[in-house]
């Protein structure tokens, strides 16, 4: 049934190729902003994980 649904669609063959373009522009571009990212931005968010936040030391009894 599904299928005769979507054969019935005009140019429905134009989808999946939009859905890859998109996908492929998305991480192309994920991919450009972080090649482009300043190396000291890239040190800092790299350390941000193993940092303790001052506050949080200060609430622990």
């Amino acid at each position: 049934m599904y299928k005769e649904v979507l054969r019935s669609i005009e140019n429905i063959e134009i989808y999946p190729i939009i859905s890859l373009l998109i996908f492929v522009l998305f991480f192309l571009g994920v991919f450009i902003w972080v090649k482009t990212m300043p190396k000291d931005l890239v040190d800092h968010l790299k350390s941000l994980p193993m940092e303790k936040d001052e506050d949080q030391n200060k609430e622990q009894p």
